[in-house]
């Protein structure tokens, strides 16, 4: 099912001291998610991501905007007309049925033609909790099961209705990180084997990039950038973006453009053709840096730690936001004992450069390193 948002905006009003102030939770929403893909709505709390989820399924009405599930307008259509299926933060089981009752409850609800009968009903729960892999554990009540096995019996919930848009609110957030990890990977297999489209609402990003066809990136109600997760990692729209994506984080400096050349505080890092002079944030990505006695990023050496794979190298900048930076480099990349300097190369497509005052990323062509 393909699902357009055309401005759509949610403003909330409270009163305070006898006062109203709005806020504003979405802000001229609009994109298009194509038929049959998987979605992370992605950004921090507050960002407006769940408020989104909440007009798409019908829990809030927009203060303006559209909403349509292919070509059917479903702005004003009530919440158990949409056919949507929702898995929330904490599941909401009943703990007085079993798994397959608790599959099973939405399809008792059902009206007029789409009632079934109780062997149907039955046979469409237990081929719900095959699909998630719980159907050994039909019987059982929801304290008799794990956190990552309620999960799945929400999930199997969702789709038994057989809806034509699955819903995920923070739906790993009460797991540890290992089921974080697995169940993610179940959740992905499910939406691949159901073929629906599914909006998947986190507020961690390696969960969003590592299951999501494409990922959209919210801050303060408005979309900040769309597209596949490698894609928004590797060409971030805006300083937000890059610096909400990637573990470690990307380290950010104050730069500046001069002749043609790309600074970092008085380091002449790049030849940087194509970009008039101006002050700038420069980001690199941690896994950027390449050791080098003669690099020109001159930087004071703080600590070192062995990562196994990568080591990671804590380093001090005069141009740099925050106390350190962090780079990534491969084991075995050596540091002289007692070194108090440590200089770098750094690899061009792993190097950001953003408007000081606009924060957008400016298209330029890399060029060499000291050339």
């Amino acid at each position: 099912m393909r699902i357009l948002f055309d401005e759509l905006t949610k403003v909330f009003t409270d009163k305070k001291r006898g006062k109203k102030e709005s806020v504003v939770a979405v802000d001229h929403f609009s994109f298009e998610i194509p038929d049959g893909q998987l979605i992370g709505l992605l950004g921090p709390s507050g960002c407006g991501k769940s408020t989104a989820l909440h007009l798409i399924s019908g829990l809030h009405t927009p203060t303006s905007g559209r909403i349509y599930f292919g070509d059917e307008d479903m702005t004003d259509v009530p919440v158990e007309k949409r056919e949507v299926g929702v898995v929330f933060q904490n599941y909401a089981l009943y703990p007085h049925l079993s798994v397959l009752e608790n599959i099973m409850f939405p399809l008792d609800n059902l009206e007029g033609n789409k009632r079934i009968s109780p062997n149907e009903m039955r046979s469409r729960a237990r081929a719900a909790a095959k699909l998630v892999q719980i159907d050994e554990l039909e019987s059982r009540r929801p304290k008799e099961l794990s956190g990552g096995q309620q999960q799945r019996v929400a999930i199997a919930r969702a789709l038994v209705k057989q809806p034509r848009v699955l819903l995920l609110d923070e739906p790993l957030s009460n797991l540890d990180a290992r089921l974080r990890l697995q169940t993610r990977e179940e959740i992905r297999r499910i939406q691949k084997g159901t073929g629906v489209t599914t909006i998947f609402v986190t507020h961690d990003q390696e969960e969003a990039m590592s299951i999501s066809d494409q990922i959209v990136v919210m801050q303060s109600g408005r979309v900040q950038q769309i597209g596949k997760p490698q894609w928004v990692y590797d060409f971030p729209a805006n300083l937000f973006v890059a610096k909400f994506l990637g573990t470690p984080p990307i380290n950010v400096f104050r730069g500046s453009i001069r002749g043609g050349r790309l600074f970092i505080g008085k380091d002449d890092v790049f030849a940087a053709p194509g970009l008039s002079d101006q002050e700038v944030w420069v980001g690199i990505r941690p896994e950027g840096f390449i050791l080098d006695e003669q690099g020109p990023l001159r930087c004071t050496f703080q600590s070192l730690e062995m990562m196994g794979r990568d080591i990671s190298v804590m380093a001090g900048h005069v141009a740099l936001e925050g106390e350190r930076l962090q780079a990534l480099l491969e084991a075995g990349s050596g540091i002289p004992a007692g070194a108090a300097q440590v200089n770098f190369s750094l690899k061009p497509d792993k190097v950001h450069v953003f408007s000081r005052d606009t924060q957008v990323r400016l298209d330029w062509q890399k060029g060499g390193m000291g050339k």
